[in-house]
């Protein structure tokens, strides 16, 4: 399958107010570290891969955060997305940014089946995919993921909640057009995902005491991720899914789930 390509839009991505970049921003900043904690655990040399790396917003922390010795890679099917991502890694790499390990990007089409990873993703023992399962059938993300981890390994996923997903979809503005771009957008639900882990292999853990992580947006929350976010108060919208969601999901091995 040929990788696909996006056009001049994809800047887009990081610059329409997108509230629920935002939170998860926010809630990255927690979750990394953590989770990076628990893949360095594992008995292999690191490698870190960020699934759906769109324009490797968080490829970048990924490499930031990582200690000396860690590879990490950015996938994506897009040809345009990782043009755009390797241009966010280049103006990173400048003295003072703290980017200290290599950092490879390259094509991944999880709507192939059955999944064909690139050579350089293969045994990693941390995966990260945010704000990517609402584009993906969601057998196929587990079962891209399963394909790139070793034994032992991490999976962190960050999605559009479906209480959010069964009232809007996912969409940016064309700034050039004003034109409202709406790709193909599903509504998981939780108990989906979990479901769908657990068939391809995961064991669904927990951080910092939580199986499922929420986020349902009020007044104060609100006022941090910006004017688009005042309209859905009242809404779960993230779970590392917006809804707000995450998950940590291990591979099964003789260690403590996540």
């Amino acid at each position: 399958m040929q990788p696909r390509r996006i056009s001049g839009r994809i800047w887009v991505y990081d610059t329409d107010g997108n509230f629920l970049q935002a939170l998860d921003t926010i809630e990255l900043t927690q979750l990394l570290p953590l989770f990076l904690n628990r893949a360095a655990s594992t008995s292999c040399p690191t490698k870190l891969v960020d699934l759906g790396c769109g324009t490797g917003r968080n490829t970048l922390r990924l490499a930031q955060l990582a200690p000396p010795g860690t590879e990490v890679v950015g996938v994506d099917a897009s040809l345009g997305m990782l043009e755009a991502a390797r241009e966010t890694i280049r103006k990173a790499t400048t003295p003072g940014e703290g980017v200290s390990v290599p950092v490879l990007l390259d094509t991944f089409d999880l709507l192939q089946s059955p999944p064909a990873p690139p050579d350089c993703t293969l045994g990693a023992t941390g995966v990260i995919s945010t704000l990517v399962l609402e584009h993906i059938p969601v057998q196929q993300i587990f079962e891209g993921a399963a394909a790139l981890l070793a034994p032992g390994g991490y999976l962190l996923v960050m999605n559009m909640h479906s209480d959010m997903g069964a009232i809007s979809q996912a969409g940016f503005v064309d700034t050039a057009t004003g034109t409202k771009i709406r790709p193909t957008s599903y509504s998981h639900t939780v108990d989906e995902v979990v479901d769908a882990a657990q068939k391809a292999g995961f064991t669904v853990g927990q951080m910092e005491g939580e199986r499922v992580r929420e986020r349902l947006v009020d007044e104060n929350l609100a006022e941090r991720l910006g004017k688009r976010a005042k309209k859905w108060v009242g809404i779960t919208v993230w779970f590392g899914d917006s809804k707000p969601w995450i998950c940590g999901f291990s591979r099964p091995d003789d260690r403590e789930p996540l």
